[in-house]
Parts: C-alpha cells; structure tokens; sequence
C-alpha cells in the first residue's frame, strides 16, 4: 500500500456526512414493566424482584423541523426493552416489556433537491436529514415492587409494533393489577444526524484485501478447529481488571448480584 503521506489523486465520492450528533448516558428511572400472562401472578405474590438481564428489542427514530430554529431538527426515539428479573421467594423468572421515550435536538441543515435515479426509485428527503441512532443493550440497574392504583385502563399499544408483542409469545398484562414492576436501566446512546452529499478526498490506493479468504468445510471439522486460536485467557486468570472499561462484567456483576432487602 502507498504511503499514508502521499496522495495520488483527489476523487469525488457520494456519501452521508454527519452534521451533527451527540452521545448519552441515561439513567432511566422506574419504568414501568408490562409483564407476560404467565409472570404476572409471581409480581403478585413476590415480596421483591431483582433484575437478571435487560436487552433492546427496537428503536424507532422520527425526525422533525424545528420551525422556529431553522437547520435544527428533534430526533425523538422510542426504545422497546425486554427485561428479565427473578423474585424472592420463590426464585421465578419474571419477564416483560418496557418502554423508553427520549427526544434530542441536532443541527441538520437545509436541502431541497429531488433526488431521482436511472433504476426508478426517487427520494424527496433531501429536504430532511436521517438520523441514526447507535445504542448497546442497557444496564439492568434495579427493579421494585409498587402498590398500584388501579385505573382500569389499559394501556395504549398502537404504537407498539407487532412484531414487538409477538416477541414474547403470549400476551402482555398492559391493564393496572394490585401491584406493578418498575425497573431503572442505564442506556448508553450515539445519536447522529446525515445527509447524502458530494465529497473530494485524497487516494492513496485502492483497497487491495491483503488476507486470503479461508474455504471452510464441514467435512473436514479437524481442518476448522485446527485454525481456531488457543483461548489461552480462559485457563489463566488476567492480574488485573480495569473496572471502569469493563462495560461486558459490569452487566454480569450487576445481573447476578444477590438481592438487597425486600423493595417496597
């Protein structure tokens, strides 16, 4: 490959830049649990439950105009959880969805073009940016038990898709028992907004793969296990840990910590 220094050409490339984005770290405190039909008698007898897992099922993301700020744009993002907990006594898996809204305000730019292309498709949303929102699975950080005040409503689930409620494979309690799950996740988000445009950047060379490609075969199961690494790190512990960046055991720690004293 050339030299990182020395470019040959500039060329002009279509892509998406980022006009701006911006990074979170939420801490979302006592969202309501809809649990299955089979979950929710164990909540009813429980007298706590802690968390044992947490994973983001989807994202919706809508982009809108700031009509008073021009070039700025809300982002408002819907996360969709399932999260699992265990009760005391009893040690029964509790499961349920959860759902977090949360809204930010990015600069986006102006456009106006059509945009059409030679394969039929045509696209006015020049005149809007994509937002793109990055996100890991949450923390699971707490959960209680709370009295709840029966208003004898369901709750509103058109806006959750159905793909999302056919995830669980059986229904989901959404109108107020006697009492209600909360759980408080901690959510770590990357929220960007782009727009297809015109670049000129320097070549050095073309991307040539310097690594050739393997041909597997499930004949040969020797021939494959052969090329796998010896995992030397699990046979011999590491000396050290540095806590603060281990994002994968900080989930585990807290997953499978032994429960405090009985919420409320």
């Amino acid at each position: 490959m050339a030299d990182s220094q020395e470019c040959t050409e500039a060329v002009c490339i279509h892509t998406r830049k980022i006009y701006d984005s911006c990074r979170d770290k939420d801490c979302v405190e006592d969202l309501r649990v809809y649990p299955t039909a089979s979950s929710q008698p164990y909540i009813e007898s429980a007298f706590s439950v802690r968390p044992t897992s947490a994973t983001l099922l989807y994202a919706d993301v809508d982009v809108d105009e700031i009509s008073f700020n021009r070039g700025y744009f809300t982002v408002d993002v819907t996360y969709f959880y399932e999260v699992t907990g265990q009760t005391f006594p009893g040690e029964n898996q509790v499961q349920g969805l959860c759902v977090f809204n949360k809204r930010v305000m990015l600069f986006g730019s102006e456009g106006s073009a059509k945009v059409y292309s030679s394969d039929g498709t045509f696209a006015d949303s020049a005149t809007q940016p994509v937002a793109v929102v990055e996100c890991v699975n949450p923390i699971a950080l707490n959960m209680k038990l709370v009295d709840a005040c029966p208003t004898g409503l369901a709750a509103d689930v058109r806006d959750i898709p159905a793909s999302i409620l056919a995830h669980f494979g059986e229904e989901l309690v959404l109108a107020d028992g006697s009492r209600m799950l909360l759980t408080t996740l901690g959510q770590f988000s990357i929220i960007r907004l782009e727009r297809d445009t015109q670049l000129v950047v320097p070549v050095h060379d073309y991307c040539l793969p310097d690594k050739e490609c393997i041909s597997g075969t499930e004949d040969d199961p020797c021939s494959m296990f052969s090329r796998i690494r010896f995992p030397v790190e699990e046979f011999f512990p590491p000396d050290s840990i540095d806590a603060a960046e281990d994002y994968r055991s900080a989930i585990q720690n807290l997953n499978t910590a032994p429960s405090a004293a009985a919420n409320g």
